[in-house]
């Protein structure tokens, strides 16, 4: 997990951790702060996710908004944010105490998402209950659209496993007709909502297009040796391989796979992939290796983006659902700008209006985010968007990978 310098004191209170961000000496002269709230896993196993992808952006996007004088208001007023945060500690349950705490105790204006599908759909009915516009950034689902209907206030940023599992068939299908991968895929996946939604909607979809599945298992969350899978799926006769994992995994996948010269066609790894630190976990040997997500390798926000994130964080961004975070809280704060502070109000301009945020203009469809990067790939030193094909900015995949 990244390290963060807070000016604040580091409190310890019913076993929850809670950092705020200082506004500096002249505080209590400045105007009252908007209180802006999040859980998010600072330890535990999905720290490694929250903290490359969730914590730095809120941390990030608090001190861009402090800098240019705070949240504007309609009146044209500014005021400045204040997080208060509490460590979720990888567990749902500790994610829906700290919510509740942030609401009735700590009385925030608005809360901001844990990272992760599970830690979401876990909290979306308190933050229903509770009357808080929950921006479901880092949630992949594909319920998101009966979620939207029965949560009014959500917002789902991710899109589903039917989206991401249709432009990866379709990818591979289309190097198949090429002559360049023989049709047969291995797929493993993560016996958690993550995988369980990926691998559910690729079987049929697979199918659809002309695509075997040769090898398809699941493994338990943390699982760190696949010495016998890699050996099962070499022998399986497919030169595609996809693994719908988590970082532990993923990472765990990459090593592995080099130590034995495991080198399919197509090499498709799942969250962590697109983390800069990727590059490093397989020591500069990452071109061709594809996942979820991506972005605009031409996009000048993107790079402004990323520049910024990497002087204030000390690290770039990951090349997927990082950009989107800090987008959705660019529209947040565009919101405020345009209805003030009144929950009910953000939402519903959340839902109807269009942003000017670092992943272009944005306007959802019915509560969810529908322009998104779904199979990216490492070319260079950039984890650019492959797909959709026909979407502006995508790069042509680079099939066969190159050996590790």
């Amino acid at each position: 997990m990244i390290g963060f310098t807070r000016r604040a004191a580091m409190g310890l209170l019913g076993g929850v951790a809670i950092s705020a961000l200082s506004l500096g000496p002249g505080m209590a002269q400045a105007p009252e702060p908007v209180r802006i709230g999040y859980v998010a896993s600072k330890s535990g196993p999905a720290a490694a996710g929250a903290g490359i992808t969730t914590i730095p952006n809120y941390e990030l996007w608090a001190k861009d908004v402090n800098a240019a004088g705070g949240l504007k208001l309609p009146d044209g007023s500014q005021r400045p944010v204040e997080l208060i945060s509490y460590d979720d500690r990888s567990s749902a349950e500790d994610a829906v105490r700290a919510v509740e705490r942030l609401a009735s105790q700590d009385k925030v204006d608005f809360i901001l998402p844990p990272w992760g599908t599970g830690f979401n759909l876990a909290i979306a009915p308190l933050m229903d209950r509770l009357g808080y516009p929950h921006l479901a950034v880092t949630s992949m689902t594909d319920k998101a659209p009966d979620f939207a209907k029965r949560w009014k206030k959500s917002f789902w940023m991710l899109g589903g496993g039917h989206d991401y599992a249709g432009a990866l068939a379709q990818t591979v299908a289309k190097a198949q007709a090429e002559g360049k991968v023989n049709g047969k895929v291995a797929v493993i996946s993560v016996a958690d909502g993550f995988g369980i939604d990926l691998i559910s909607a690729a079987r049929p979809i697979f199918k659809e297009q002309g695509l075997e599945l040769v090898y398809d298992q699941s493994y338990p969350m943390g699982t760190t040796d696949f010495a016998a899978i890699i050996e099962e799926v070499k022998s399986s006769g497919a030169d595609s391989f996809v693994a719908f994992s988590y970082p532990p995994e993923t990472f765990a996948l990459a090593k592995q796979a080099r130590t034995v010269a495991f080198n399919p066609k197509i090499f498709f790894t799942g969250v962590g992939t697109p983390f800069p630190n990727y590059p490093g976990i397989v020591e500069g040997r990452q071109e061709g290796v594809m996942s979820v997500g991506g972005v605009d390798g031409n996009s000048e926000k993107i790079a402004a983006y990323f520049k910024r994130h990497a002087e204030v964080v000390g690290t770039p961004p990951d090349s997927w659902a990082s950009a989107i975070t800090y987008a959705s809280l660019e529209m947040l704060a565009q919101a405020v700008s345009r209805v003030g502070l009144d929950r009910e109000a953000v939402a519903g301009e959340l839902a109807s209006g269009s942003f000017d945020t670092v992943i272009g203009e944005v306007k959802l469809e019915d509560n969810q985010l529908r322009q998104l990067w779904l199979v990216g790939q490492w070319q260079g030193d950039k984890f650019v968007g492959v797909a959709p094909a026909d979407r502006t900015g995508a790069m042509a995949p680079v099939i066969p990978k190159p050996a590790w």
